[in-house]
């Protein structure tokens, strides 16, 4: 949502600003808090506040709902304007650089005059940049790697924040449409977005309209009979309409890939016929032999019907030759989210809360996985604090409240390789992820494998550390780490929080190949977050994962089954 993207940019720039300045590392933690429950709330901010229900957000206190009613009611923060006022204009950009750092970007200011884009990559390429204290050539590759992290960022956008504004999109249009779906690279779930493309069928000149005046459009990049574009944050919004006769040839054209489309115009060539956006046609008559329906493209061409997310000429076609397409997971078979935090760490929510909710989305199970001590600045657990949560957790199984809840943790896995907490207290847990969250530089592989080898340890969270536009996977052997995880009989994590989505889905389609289970777990801060498992669903369909691949389709009794199997 367009205000609570906005506001949420407003705290963590505020977050920004004060390590810039040298504040205290936890006033900058409070704001990034504030702006990531902010940023993904399943609500717009605004009517919560107008309906004074502020206070019902965890995570959102006395003096921040002050600041929230000052952007509502003035349009701005005033201590957001008074440390802008403190940062050079020039320098906010280079705020969003990956690997930059405040800190390290007032050293570069101060010291080398770096003022904008171009003083950076200046700074970057003659050198000077390594020489600053602290740094080094080691450092400015990492610096480097996240400028360009940073520009591809400009062009695309992560994927949950496209199904939002398209969601939003299709919502306002719907009324004045027959036929209306997304289409492109989002409808295919690809990780990342760039332009957004809407189809739809109906009277033109009212869904012109509407699509024009769409609420929150900044400029109507063109309008015609059958084709608009618009700008709404930021994100360029096509949309086409089209026959209804042409529906489903439109509707597969559009979706793409073009990889995959250029793939079936060969395959309709041998055949003696052609198919466009239009429809299907023989060659030699122009015949019209299809096209009302999406299904009839394949249909014609003697293909089983592809799902839009196999479109990528990965292998799909010719699996559909012989009718050998996977049947692909489904949202509605997930019963439970593997990885969720709560207050106990650094969530927002108490787990009777989180036990409601996962009721509400109708799971069977949730995984509360906050985590161990070696994350002080996450409140992490100690072997005390986790087995008073796990007596909690029992209290509220055995009270029936809400969808049952699964003792977990997300153990750090140390440099060394081992594990955070001791055996003792985590043989005693119902599922127990492990993590790697430090020394990023360091070749993975062997920490790794070694968590993969504990009795104790039944699925590794977020396996490359990625996340998108601002860091990159960690160096590791993938093959050997899931060769040790098929092995042990440990499950790999698709994190599927928006900015991970980890692992990708050419990552999890090779781990189905070499038997490795995989979990889906949102790793969820926020209970406006758990709405994500649609994502780690999108790349465990694009991975060509079957249910059985994907444990979270386990009813209760099963899943318990495979995690005592493991140990």
């Amino acid at each position: 949502m367009e205000k609570n993207r906005k506001l949420a940019k407003i705290f963590d720039r505020i977050a920004d600003f004060l390590e810039f300045k040298g504040d205290s590392i936890y006033r900058v933690n409070a704001y990034r808090k504030v702006a990531r429950v902010i940023k993904d709330l399943p609500v717009d901010v605004e009517e919560v506040y107008r309906q004074g229900r502020l206070k019902e957000i965890h995570g959102i206190g006395e003096k921040i709902g002050k600041k929230i009613a000052q952007y509502f009611e003035d349009g701005t923060i005033r201590k957001y304007e008074e440390l802008r006022r403190e940062v050079p204009e020039e320098l906010i950009i280079l705020l969003d650089v990956p690997n930059l750092g405040p800190k390290t970007l007032r050293l570069a200011h101060e010291y080398l005059g770096v003022r904008n884009l171009n003083d950076l990559k200046r700074v970057i390429g003659d050198g000077s940049l390594a020489r600053l204290p602290g740094m080094g050539s080691k450092k400015v590759r990492k610096i480097e790697k996240g400028l360009e992290m940073f520009m591809k960022g400009q062009e695309r956008m992560l994927l949950g924040e496209a199904l939002q504004i398209g969601e939003k999109m299709v919502h306002h249009l719907t009324p004045y449409a027959a036929k209306l779906s997304l289409a492109g690279s989002l409808r295919r779930m690809r990780e990342t977005i760039g332009d957004l493309d809407i189809l739809t069928t109906g009277e033109n000149e009212g869904i012109m309209e509407a699509f024009v005046n769409t609420p929150g459009v900044k400029d109507v990049l063109a309008k015609g009979e059958t084709k608009a574009s618009i700008i709404v944050d930021d994100t360029q919004i096509d949309l086409r309409v089209v026959q209804e006769g042409e529906w489903g040839a439109a509707l597969q054209y559009f979706t793409g890939s073009k990889e995959h489309n250029v793939h079936l115009r060969e395959i309709a060539r041998g055949m003696g016929l052609k198919v466009n956006e239009y429809g299907i046609f023989t060659m030699e008559e122009d015949r019209r032999v299809g096209g009302i329906r999406e299904e009839e493209v394949y249909q014609a061409l003697g293909l089983e019907y592809v799902p839009p997310e196999l479109r990528e000429d990965r292998g799909e076609i010719e699996a559909a030759a012989h009718s050998a397409l996977p049947r692909l997971v489904e949202l509605h078979e997930i019963k439970g989210d593997l990885h969720v935090h709560s207050q106990w760490s650094d969530g927002t929510a108490t787990l009777e809360e989180i036990a409601w909710e996962g009721a509400r989305l109708g799971y069977e199970y949730v995984a509360v996985t906050d985590h161990s001590k070696s994350m002080r600045i996450a409140h992490g657990l100690d072997e005390k604090r986790l087995e008073e949560q796990m007596k909690a957790i029992r209290d509220i199984n055995a009270r029936g409240v809400g969808a049952y809840l699964l003792a977990g943790i997300e153990v750090d896995i140390h440099p060394d390789g081992s594990l955070d907490l001791d055996d003792a207290v985590l043989k005693e847990l119902d599922w127990v992820v492990a993590s790697v969250h430090s020394h990023f530089g360091q070749d993975a592989t062997e920490r790794i494998i070694a968590a993969c080898q504990s009795p104790w340890v039944h699925c590794i969270g977020h396996p490359t550390g990625r996340i998108i536009f601002s860091r990159d996977p960690y160096p590791m052997d993938l093959d050997a780490v899931l060769r040790a995880a098929a092995a042990t009989g440990t499950a790999l994590e698709i994190n599927a929080h928006q900015d991970r989505l980890d692992l990708s889905d050419l990552h999890a389609r090779k781990a189905k190949e070499m038997g490795v289970k995989l979990a889906l777990g949102t790793d969820s801060h926020h209970l406006g977050q758990l709405w994500m498992m649609r994502l780690g669903v999108g790349v465990a369909r694009r991975g060509w994962l079957e249910p059985r691949d994907v444990i979270n389709t386990y009813p209760l009794k099963e899943l318990l089954a495979f995690t005592r199997k493991s140990r």
